[in-house]
């Protein structure tokens, strides 16, 4: 199987498929609808050529006071709040401007298949998650076209931001050089994070002021404040609107200016803080607990059938066909190599469809998800992907211990990973640092 085949199901965008679930989960909580009409709809903040207007933002508050609500975390003060809801309307509005002027778009069939997932996350198909949005009163179109909205900013992040991150083969070497100093025995930390954002060039006075902000959450913190509060009223990450909380993390995902700080502290505790390249941090250790180092992994051997789908063969005529094969296999004795080599579209097809040993993240998403829920010896329903309309069959699994060049390769995605987050706050500064804002939100 030559491996730069580029019909296989492999992951083209790993990251971003990852990052994908992280932001459905994270920051696409649907719109409410207004049951009634706005009578003032006033601008409260000008954003390079476009506008937010204030009943943009109450829906936005209304969202967010409703998701703290379900989390049990005490809002912040609602003057508070409403800024710093806005500050991240805007950013986001910067970011969209930027990826419409660069032509980052998302097709209707990538949109359809987001939203599918998020459907399937809930245990539901598609119509049935629609029923349960608009009982709740959420406007499916607005919901979508959130979800839209996201995705364009996760492929922005990935051109902008996760293409230009190179890892040495010298960083790998001393990332794999320390893992080796206790190989069977890995931490994973659950952690929350405040960062004190500090923008290019800060003059010693700016560092100050920001220091003094960050000393103020860690005093309220230590008096009792809920860290998700503290969290929403102070910290420019990403997720501070949602608690602050980053989950689990391994030591290899984490930089070592957190590891060495919270292998000083207790669960529940909060670290000093911490000055880092881009400003300060606060983290509270949640939870702690060690894993086995070992790179063991679950390997699936697979073969598919794969028939593509264009302007002539829609998804209905390649799933038909596929279920016209998979009856064949099921129930008149039917040979999947030699089905493969006769009607499958991809690269395998002249070994019978065989994949080999496929380890986790090798294929696409929907592929793995897909190949997981199969028995060995079973054949799969008809799956799309990206690639088009697939029949998956397992033949045998293992538990593996994975080989050097594969650890190599993980190591470069754990360091990848840590680089990635360290410089998409700095992107995202930046890219709002370069629109032309104007505050209303006061008149």
């Amino acid at each position: 199987m030559n491996s730069n085949d580029t019909n296989l199901p492999r992951r083209l965008t790993g990251h971003l498929a990852a990052l994908l679930i992280f932001l459905l989960a994270v920051t696409l909580a649907p719109l409410p609808v207004q049951s009634a009409p706005v009578l003032l709809n006033r601008i409260i903040a000008v954003v390079n050529n476009a506008v937010i207007t204030q009943s943009e933002l109450d829906r936005q508050m209304e969202q967010t006071l409703r998701q703290m609500a379900l989390r049990n975390t005490p809002p912040p003060a609602k003057g508070v709040l409403a800024k710093r809801l806005l500050d991240r309307m805007i950013t986001e509005k910067a970011l969209l401007q930027m990826a419409d002027e660069t032509n980052v778009r998302v097709d209707g069939d990538t949109l359809d298949r987001a939203v599918a997932r998020v459907a399937a996350q809930n245990n539901l198909e598609l119509p049935a998650f629609r029923t349960a949005l608009e009982k709740e009163g959420i406007d499916f179109a607005a919901y979508r076209q959130q979800i839209r909205q996201q995705l364009i900013i996760a492929r922005l992040r990935e051109r902008e931001v996760d293409n230009h991150i190179v890892v040495t083969d010298a960083e790998i070497d001393n990332f794999l050089a320390s893992r080796k100093q206790d190989s069977d025995r890995q931490v994973e930390y659950n952690l929350g994070h405040l960062l004190f954002l500090a923008p290019d060039g800060a003059s010693p006075e700016t560092l100050q002021k920001l220091k003094a902000k960050a000393e103020k959450a860690q005093a309220e913190i230590k008096n009792g404040a809920d860290f998700a509060q503290v969290s929403a009223s102070y910290s420019d990450s990403q997720n501070a609107l949602q608690g602050g909380a980053i989950g689990w993390r391994g030591e290899d995902k984490l930089p070592s200016l957190f590891v060495d700080a919270i292998k000083g502290i207790k669960i529940g505790e909060i670290t000093p803080i911490l000055r880092g390249p881009n400003g300060y941090h606060i983290l509270k250790l949640i939870d702690r607990h060690d894993i086995d180092g070992k790179q063991i992994v679950r390997q699936s051997h697979a073969r598919h059938i794969l028939i593509k789908t264009n302007e002539v063969i829609t998804d209905q005529d390649a799933y038909s066909r596929l279920m016209e094969l998979r009856d064949r296999l099921a129930n008149g004795g039917a040979d999947f190599a030699k089905l493969a080599k006769q009607y499958s579209n991809d690269g395998s097809a002249a070994l019978g469809g065989d994949l080999g040993w496929l380890n986790p993240g090798d294929t696409v998403p929907e592929f793995e998800q897909a190949m997981d829920a199969v028995q060995v010896g079973e054949t799969s329903k008809p799956v799309k992907t990206p690639f088009g309309m697939h029949l998956i069959q397992v033949l045998e699994r293992r538990d593996q211990d994975v080989g050097p060049e594969r650890q190599r390769q993980l190591a470069r995605q754990a360091i990848r990973e840590r680089k990635s987050e360290e410089a998409f706050d700095d992107w995202v500064r930046q890219a709002r640092d370069r629109a032309y804002v104007e505050y209303r939100l006061e008149e």
